[in-house]
């Protein structure tokens, strides 16, 4: 029997959607910053073999090399891009969810046989709840991650008023490495992300939107009462 089930809250799904803009916006932006100092390649002894992002790249994207429009863009989403993210963890706090999102003692151990799983090596899959154990640790891991983003831009933006937060992050230079490593962070667990969904299917991802998905119940057994005992 089919029966429809609430899944995820109205303020999960909020900040999850309002996030996908705000971090296309983000990255973009970044790349504008990126290119007007294109510097992270492999050299040796003054020659470049292997630039990160070659010319032909920023061409096919037709990313234009304007460093004022993407800081202007960058430094504008990265609050709404904090406040979402704040408002999200406020939420789980409050809500109690963070019991269902935060990784347990197993959930490492069952998040290799949820791998398994998907690689269709291992034919069942380990029991979950609302998240699996590989959920619980993307989803943990990419709450850290925005806070180092936060963390490491703020130090990048204003490296002289906020140099104590510029030496936590290791220099200048080291801190703008971890920036744009999280950034990559960020696009791998997208597609991931995507990939999964896929995965899931369509009952998942309308779960998503709407907020409830459709389960499949076995009825509930009738136990008839012996006529003995009613006599009784």
């Amino acid at each position: 029997m089919k029966v429809i089930k609430e899944k995820h809250p109205l303020v999960m799904r909020w900040t999850h959607w309002v996030n996908f803009p705000i971090l296309t916006i983000m990255i973009w932006s970044g790349m504008l910053i990126y290119w007007a100092n294109d510097e992270y390649s492999i050299t040796l002894f003054g020659h470049t073999y292997v630039r990160f992002f070659p010319d032909w790249y920023y061409n096919w994207l037709h990313i234009p090399q304007r460093l004022a429009e993407g800081m202007a863009f960058h430094f504008l989403f990265m609050w709404f891009f904090a406040l979402n993210g704040f408002f999200y963890v406020l939420y789980t706090i409050i809500s109690g969810e963070w019991r269902q999102l935060v990784p347990n003692k197993h959930s490492f151990k069952e998040a290799w046989l949820v791998l398994l799983h998907d690689l269709h090596i291992r034919k069942t899959a380990p029991p979950q709840d609302k998240y699996n154990a590989a959920q619980r640790i993307a989803y943990t891991a990419i709450i850290i991650m925005g806070f180092g983003s936060l963390v490491t831009g703020l130090a990048i933006y204003k490296p002289v008023q906020f140099n104590w937060l510029c030496w936590l992050c290791g220099g200048y230079h080291l801190a703008r490495i971890w920036h744009f490593v999280l950034t990559i962070g960020y696009v791998l667990f997208f597609l991931v992300h995507i990939v999964q969904v896929i995965l899931a299917g369509w009952n998942n991802f309308r779960s998503v939107i709407s907020g409830f998905e459709v389960v499949n119940e076995q009825p509930q057994p009738v136990i008839e009462s012996n006529n003995e005992d009613e006599k009784a």
